[in-house]
């Protein structure tokens, strides 16, 4: 297998099935840290299925995507979120430094 056109998609909705449940139980990464080290987040993800459920004609809204990728509401998931500290703010804006354009 050499690119993306050749994952199966049973096996592709598997992985990201399996990507939820891990990030679902880590709640202690929090998505400061996911952006700071990865570029992207569980909102990017959930903003990345609502364009793909559009996409495919079947279009869902921002909260109902994020709440099928946090397992919850987004609002009680981030109101059991820590403040970011300035470090983990710092790593982020670099990230998202290097990743513009892309």
């Amino acid at each position: 297998m050499t690119n993306d056109a050749e994952l199966d998609d049973d096996v592709a909705a598997a992985a990201f099935r399996r990507l939820l449940s891990h990030l679902r139980h880590r709640s202690d990464a929090q998505n400061v840290d996911l952006m700071g080290l990865a570029g992207f987040c569980r909102n990017c993800l959930a903003d990345w299925v609502a364009e793909a459920a559009a996409e495919r004609g079947r279009p869902i809204d921002r909260e109902a995507a994020r709440q099928l990728v946090y397992g919850v509401p987004y609002s009680e998931w981030k109101a059991n979120q820590p403040p970011a500290t300035p470090e983990q703010l710092a790593r982020m804006e670099e990230s998202v430094a290097r990743n513009k354009g892309t």
